[in-house]
């Protein structure tokens, strides 16, 4: 190679060098001005539901920190599967994420078509809360336990009857985890709403249900309905003197608790992830938030990508099992 062929493949090496800086720079540039323009948090859900609340509590904190809006854009329908179909097939770039509940997991059962993979699809950020769940009956019933829930039950397979807001909610699901544990027979009696399941409980017409602890709870100090168990494997917060599920019927890993995760569609740039997980978790510390949530219900749990990717594909498996068992097809 003579002096002259040297210099031009030195000159295009250094251009061809130059080019992969600017490139790096550039992507470093862009991921450091992060969020430089609005994010959007779609949640499934409709508005004043837990996923709800927790998106705006922490969108609006955040939004503050980072001067950039984070707004909710609640897109319910088809037991969630609008909206979280909408959250995969955004761009992945860090402005679109998805909260939501465990019926995130639940539908892959429940469905015999889903347009998104929940484990393939999407990036696990971090788990957010826990909603407890409540084991409840009307006081006509006489059962103030779960024991005496099982013998009543069986004495009369069939007879019992309990309410869910449809079929292949967290609430039913629920129960027919219950039954399976306890070997149980109760007459599932599906409803389009909580309220009107919870309408019919307090008039006698229903006998048992798990309802959300900020449900159950001012009924239950009213005295119109009876608490046999709060929460899953561990007692609720807010009724420590009651026993958990687990207590309740001597079975040690029941959980039947509704948890709720936020997740950004498949790959997103991992500095993104790290940042959301990072903050998102400072703010699950913060005592005026743990307050605000503790009102509604909801136990903050936060955690790491991990965390949330083991419970998504644990429960994947976990409550397919159920849904075989019992049959079940959503609404």
């Amino acid at each position: 190679m003579n002096k002259t062929n040297t210099i031009v493949a030195m000159s295009a090496t250094a251009l061809l060098l130059l080019g992969c800086v600017s490139l790096n720079s550039g992507a470093a540039l862009a991921q450091e001005s992060y969020p430089s323009r609005l994010v959007k948090i779609i949640v499934p859900y409709d508005p004043g539901t837990g996923p709800d609340i927790l998106a705006r509590t922490l969108g609006q904190k955040l939004g503050e920190k980072w001067n950039v809006p984070l707004i909710v854009e609640n897109r319910p329908g088809a037991s969630t599967n609008i909206g979280t179909e909408l959250a995969a097939k955004s761009p992945a770039d860090g402005y679109t994420m998805l909260v939501t509940a465990n019926t995130f997991v639940l539908n892959q059962s429940l469905f015999k078509v889903l347009r998104y993979d929940p484990v393939k699809d999407f990036a696990p950020v971090l788990p957010l809360a826990l909603g407890r769940l409540t084991l409840v009956t009307h006081p006509s019933l006489q059962a103030t336990s779960a024991g005496e829930l099982i013998r009543l039950a069986k004495a009369s397979p069939g007879k019992i009857n309990y309410a869910s807001p449809g079929n292949g909610t967290p609430h039913h699901l629920a129960m027919e985890l219950f039954k399976q544990t306890t070997g149980v027979d109760l007459m599932h009696i599906p409803y389009r709403t909580t309220g009107g399941a919870v309408q019919d409980l307090l008039g006698g017409r229903i006998s048992v249900m798990f309802l959300p602890i900020h449900v159950a709870l001012p009924q239950i100090e009213g005295k119109k309905l009876n608490v046999l168990a709060a929460g899953g494997t561990k007692r609720a917060a807010a009724t420590p003197q009651v026993p958990s599920l687990a207590e309740a019927i001597g079975v040690a890993d029941i959980d039947v608790d509704i948890w709720y995760g936020l997740y950004a569609p498949a790959g997103t740039p991992q500095a993104i992830v790290t940042r959301f997980n990072s903050e998102v978790n400072a703010l699950l510390s913060a005592p005026d938030v743990r307050e605000a949530l503790a009102r509604q219900g909801l136990s903050p749990t936060g955690g790491t990508p991990e965390d949330l990717a083991v419970v998504t594909k644990t429960d994947l498996d976990r409550w397919a099992k159920v849904v075989r068992a019992a049959k079940i097809q959503a609404d």
